[in-house]
């Protein structure tokens, strides 16, 4: 494997347009704007992290960070605290803007505010959404810079603030770069290089700081992988043990499916749970999996990599690897790792034949040794925790044109490219087509039971809160209003799922049937309300529209056979949108003939 340096230099342009050096105070805000970013981490499912400071000098007027899609953005929050100080501020962001489809509130509110300076630590690593933002800024009169675009990386301040950009973002930029999700392999070993006794026994190595520590990283996963072996060893639960936050999905890698029967990874009553193994291992026992709840992925030849690519499917960011030494090789090896994270604990067992942290790797000489990068060390307890990188966060973004038309030029391309793709899959927010999810942060307004108005931050909390709409009962009621107040979409699903694992009874009887029209009814609001959504959707011509959830109801599962419902719905939607369109064009000439006929 080919083991690169974590370097920033190399996405500097020869030629920079009217280079800048940062300050010490540049340099000291944008790093808070990192820090500020890093705070989303584990609220809810990993996305963008966002994070903004408004500043006079070396004095904060305010900050924000993006708590999660479909909240207020970092840029909002900041403006807002900072008032009338924002204006002729400088405004630092970790990371350019980029909003759903037709919110264009971060950079508004920026403009706005009367802010004369931004300050960008790395442009939008999407081709859709790349420049788009620096443009708007610019093209209001916004003097912007950007690293690697037109900021000198002068004295190790500025590289460490850059370098703060780039990690607090790391998940986003690899998966931008090379479609697939960013993974780490964690373990905790003795320092005589043990995960476990002879006797396979482990509870255990590190300590309880380190395993909180653990903990937290999974709330800011999207997946936690482990092997069979660790399964039948350990009897794992693979939760964060903290009160709300991302719960993430629990995956097992598993060829023959010589699993237990019994195992606290079937329960599926808090978090998702999926076991990926072989085309046709144990069909018998992929049955007793089924009736728990529990999803099968079957592969024709299950490996690191192949997994690696499903999660990319599946729209995952990050991918926490929690497996024993007999997977972390085959990880390694077929570059499905990106970065490691060791707890050694001050502990001795000894024992020949006790477990390693990774099996075998073929190397007959140290030359052949992989070499992390940007190493670091921290105390945790009794505990040091190395850190370091076996692949290079990417750096080398596309440069922004002359007046940031990417973003612009992509959008016009949607609307008006007569090549258009035959079939066009949606799904994450932020995706070219991402504002046809039921998760875009589009509020809705549809009349209850009582034909009482009422507003919805998205489809998606509309949704999950009419599972339980008309049942008699204090907790379902209760949780239709908490549904409501959910800060973000994720929020909203992980409430309306668990409570539906949980407590079956609490879901309306007709639910089967209902939801379909419930997914219609919020649907058509929310393209009958945005009229820039409603263009978008009829950009799509006669596509055929799929979306990327693996859910086998609603999208299109794995290996295209799910029913497509969602897609099936906003081509139904779309076909009325074209009368909706036609409809307007009459209005809008009626009303022109009788403006000319009194006039």
């Amino acid at each position: 494997m080919h083991v690169q340096a974590l370097s920033l230099r190399a996405c500097v342009p020869s030629q920079l347009p009217n280079p800048t050096i940062l300050s010490s105070d540049d340099t000291q805000h944008l790093l808070r704007a990192a820090e500020l970013a890093e705070s989303s981490a584990g609220l809810t499912a990993p996305h963008p992290n966002f994070g903004c400071v408004i500043a006079h000098g070396p004095k904060s007027v305010g900050e924000g960070f993006l708590y999660a899609q479909g909240t207020k953005s970092a840029e909002v929050l900041a403006v807002e605290r900072a008032g009338e100080l924002a204006k002729n501020a400088t405004a630092y962001l970790n990371l350019e803007p980029g909003d759903c489809h037709g919110d264009a509130s971060a950079v508004r509110a920026l403009r706005q505010a009367g802010v004369s300076r931004v300050v960008i630590g790395i442009s939008h690593p999407l081709q859709h959404l790349h420049g788009k933002a620096i443009s708007a800024l610019r093209q209001g009169g916004v003097h912007v810079e950007v690293g690697g675009q037109n900021l000198l990386e002068c004295g190790s301040s500025t590289q460490e603030a850059l370098k703060a950009c780039q990690l607090v973002n790391a998940p986003f930029l690899f998966r931008a770069a090379n479609s697939m999700p960013y993974s780490i392999l964690k373990y905790a070993i003795t320092v005589d290089g043990k995960i476990a006794t002879s006797t396979g026994h482990s509870y255990w190595v590190s300590s309880t700081q380190s395993r909180k520590r653990v903990f937290e990283t999974r709330a800011r996963s999207d997946a936690v992988i482990v092997g069979g072996n660790t399964v039948r060893r350990d009897n794992p639960r693979l939760t964060t043990r903290q009160e709300g936050g991302n719960l993430p999905v629990r995956i097992v890698m598993s060829r023959c499916l010589n699993l237990p029967k019994d195992a606290n990874l079937w329960d599926v009553s808090t978090t998702q749970t999926i076991v990926m193994t072989q085309k046709g291992a144990n069909p018998g026992f992929q049955k007793i999996l089924a009736s728990k709840g529990v999803e099968v992925v079957e592969f024709d030849v299950l490996t690191p990599r192949a997994v690696m690519e499903h999660c990319y499917d599946r729209g995952f960011l990050s991918v926490l690897w929690e497996c024993g030494g007999t997977l972390a090789a085959p990880a390694i090896a077929s570059g499905a790792i990106q970065k490691v994270m060791a707890f050694i604990s001050p502990k001795i067992i000894g024992g020949i034949t006790a477990p390693t942290p990774v099996g075998e790797l073929g190397m007959a000489e140290m030359t052949q040794a992989l070499q992390l990068s940007d190493v670091a060390f921290e105390q945790i307890g009794p505990d040091m925790l190395m850190t370091g990188f076996l692949q290079a966060i990417p750096s080398c973004l596309p440069e922004v044109t002359a007046v940031g038309e990417a973003g612009a030029a992509f959008d016009a391309s949607i609307a008006s490219s007569p090549q258009r793709p035959k079939v066009i899959h949606f799904y994450k927010p932020w995706d070219p087509y991402g504002a046809l999810s039921n998760f875009s942060p589009h509020p809705i307004s549809l009349p209850n039971e009582n034909e009482t108005i009422v507003s919805w931050k998205s489809v998606e909390h509309y949704y999950q809160a009419q599972k339980f709409a008309g049942v008699r009962d204090s907790l379902a009621e209760d949780f239709i209003h908490k549904i409501r107040r959910a800060k973000c979409p994720e929020e909203a699903t992980r409430m309306g799922r668990t409570l539906a694992r949980q407590r079956p009874d609490l879901v309306r009887k007709d639910w089967a049937v209902a939801r379909l029209v419930v997914m219609e009814t919020a649907l058509r609001a929310k393209f009958l309300t945005y009229s820039v959504l409603r263009d978008l959707l009829l950009s799509t011509g006669d596509a055929v529209l799929v979306g990327g959830s693996h859910d086998m109801f609603w999208g299109a599962g794995r290996n295209g056979k799910g029913e497509n419902k969602l897609g099936l719905l906003l081509m139904h939607l779309r076909s009325h949108a074209l009368r909706w369109s036609a409809l307007n064009e009459v209005v809008d000439r009626k009303c022109e003939s009788i403006a000319w006929w009194q006039g």
